[in-house]
Formats: structure tokens, sequence, C-alpha cells
């Protein structure tokens, strides 16, 4: 007697959204792993809400600035922010400044309470690769404000330091200068070519192996693609 036919498992709506789950709860893992905090969203509208009624409350801030980032920027959390009366913003997302006030206003944000950025690219086994213009942005989230939150896009996620490196010089570095009409050699070849430029915005590597003091910066992983 044959024995009946196996019905097919039932695939996932969304095969690539359940391969993305499945890689962000490997990093969740190992970002806790070193000492990082971290939440899990499923759109970059679910990780404002996550970071207006969870995180911020409990973090006790009373002042908060940014480092640049276009997810934060589509996010609507610097909206709901300069709306709070109670929040004291340093608000380096107001492009109209005059670039003296504004280099003044990203030296004060290192001293706030919660800052609020996202990061080039994070590695599977829990690290932050970033590279920066000024230094304002990963020195904010290395030493300075009390407590770091980062939104962080599916697609920074990456297998190892050097695949992070990688991304940033060969897309996330050009785009990005492309994206602010920077004068430097890849806004017309779409590579790195090591420039010396005025203009250059590729100066200052950081790799953040742990989060210190424990907890101190909280990821917010998003299933969703954001940001360069």
């Amino acid at each position: 007697m044959s024995k009946p036919a196996t019905k097919p498992a039932t695939p996932p709506a969304n095969p690539v959204d359940t391969f993305w789950t499945i890689r962000l709860a490997a990093a969740r893992e190992a970002l806790e792993a070193n000492n990082f905090e971290v939440s899990m969203a499923e759109s970059l509208a679910d990780a404002a809400r996550i970071f207006l009624e969870d995180i911020l409350p409990a973090s006790g801030a009373k002042s908060v600035s940014f480092g640049g980032s276009m997810s934060i920027g589509k996010s609507g959390v610097p909206e709901a922010l300069r709306a709070m009366d109670a929040i004291e913003l340093l608000d380096t997302m107001n492009y109209k400044l005059p670039a003296a006030e504004m280099y003044e206003l990203r030296r004060q944000a290192l001293l706030v309470d919660l800052f609020l950025t996202s990061t080039n690219a994070l590695t599977v086994d829990g690290k932050l690769v970033n590279l920066d213009m000024i230094g304002n942005r990963v020195g904010g989230i290395n030493f300075g404000p009390k407590k770091v939150v980062l939104f962080v896009g599916r697609n920074k996620v990456v297998d190892s330091v050097e695949d992070g490196m990688r991304r940033i010089k060969e897309f996330s570095a050009p785009t990005n200068a492309i994206r602010l009409a920077k004068k430097t050699p890849c806004t017309k070849t779409a590579e790195c070519m090591d420039c010396k430029s005025p203009d250059r915005i590729c100066n200052v590597w950081t790799v953040t192996e742990k989060a210190f003091p424990a907890k101190r910066i909280h990821v917010v992983l998003i299933n969703e693609e954001l940001g360069l």
C-alpha cells in the first residue's frame, strides 16, 4: 500500500523578508553578546514608534541631538522632537544654519543625553563600521552622549568588517558624495579615487567592537532597505 503524498510546505508570503528576519536575528544575538542593546522593527515607522514610545521615555533624556542620517531624517522623529517642550534639541538637521553655527552645534551635540544616528555598516557578528567626514557622528557614537540610538536598515548588514569597509568605499561614500553635491572625483567615476579634494567625505574610520558601558548604544534593527 502506497503512502499518501506529503503535502508540500507552504512557502512564506515574502521570502526576502523571511531571509532578513533570520539574518537580523543572528545580528541581534551577536550585538547583545557584544553589550549592545537591541530592538527589532519591521519598518521605519515601527522604529520611530519604538523610539518615541519606549526608548526615549526610558532613557530619561532631557537633551537630544543627531548625527547625519538619511534614515533618521525620513523617520518623522526630528519633527516629533521639535514639538516636545520637555526636550532640549540641538538640531543639527537644521541645514539652514550658517556653517560656523552648525559646526559649533555639532561640537555641543557630543554632550547631550541622547544621540540619534545610524551606522554605515553592521557586521553579522555584531560590530559597527563607520567612515565619517568631520568625525562628529563617529565621535558621538563612541564617546560623549550618555545614550546612543542607531536606526539600521537591513541593507547595512554585512558578513565582516572587511565587507563593511568595502561596502562603504565602493557604494556608500561615492553615493553620499553625489547626494551632497561634493566636488570629489568619485561623483564623476562612481568609485573611490582616494582623493585629496577639500570636499573629501572619507576621513575618519571607526570600528566599534563592543558597547561601553554596556547597553550605552541601542541598535534598532529595521527589516527594510534604508539609507546608504
